[in-house]
């Protein structure tokens, strides 16, 4: 997780990035159990912000970090769902740090994208060290979380990982009407996310995702280029 600085009730950053984020009270309480039907979830779809649609990418850069997140032509069965994978490939310097594997499916029924799990292979000097982070819903105890909700509201606290001691990520919507410039374009009414872990009581991540196009923001990351390839 990234860690980011707190937000403010107005905020703005100079010379490109977060222009304008309005922040309300957040509801009391984390949501960890989804009562959801297992029969309305899909291997693809989209709600406004989350697009499960193989073929579509986003590259997100700041400096010399670079991320590249790709719907694949590929789904993964998890816990009883066939879910979609979708794989984020994370260099520093042109060099090769991190590679996940995410389990994502759609609910036909609430529209919300729902996050299974995910493989992670992390690097160094161009070979695998270690799979932190590493889980999979319905093994060790570990169950599906919310990634994007398909009726979002400010103040919605929500887990999306639900894996114990190894992945509990978690979100607060801030706010549904961010305006944020990134090198592909400026985006009105954005969804912007605070997420944080009981497992890493100090770090803060922001997230933003524009309408129609997903993830513009992850942390200092900002979208320089998204679309879909052909024949997908």
């Amino acid at each position: 997780m990234r860690v980011t600085t707190s937000l403010a009730m107005i905020s703005l950053v100079v010379g490109g990035g977060l222009l304008a984020s309005a922040q309300a009270p957040a509801k009391s309480g984390w949501v960890d159990r989804f009562d959801v039907d297992k029969g309305a979830f899909a291997s693809v779809g989209a709600n406004d912000f989350f697009r499960l649609e193989p073929g579509a990418f986003l590259i997100l850069e700041k400096g010399k970090e670079r991320l590249v997140i790709a719907v694949l032509d590929e789904t993964r069965l998890v816990d009883g769902v066939v879910t979609r994978v979708v794989e984020e490939r994370e260099t520093k310097g042109g060099e090769l740090v991190e590679v996940s594997r995410n389990f994502f499916a759609f609910n036909a029924a609430d529209r919300g994208v729902y996050y299974f799990g995910e493989e992670v292979d992390i690097y160094k000097k161009g070979r695998v060290v270690r799979h932190e982070g590493a889980w999979e819903s319905g093994k060790d105890g570990a169950r599906f979380g919310l990634m994007v909700p398909g009726r979002p509201e400010v103040g919605d606290r929500f887990y999306q990982e639900i894996a114990p001691g190894v992945a509990m990520d978690r979100a607060r919507i801030v706010s549904l009407e961010t305006l944020i410039r990134t090198p592909a374009g400026e985006f009105k009414g954005c969804l912007e996310f605070v997420e944080t872990s009981p497992l890493e009581p100090l770090a803060r991540d922001t997230k933003i995702y524009a309408p129609g196009i997903g993830l513009v923001r992850d942390g200092s990351l900002l979208l320089v280029e998204h679309g879909r390839k052909e024949g997908k």
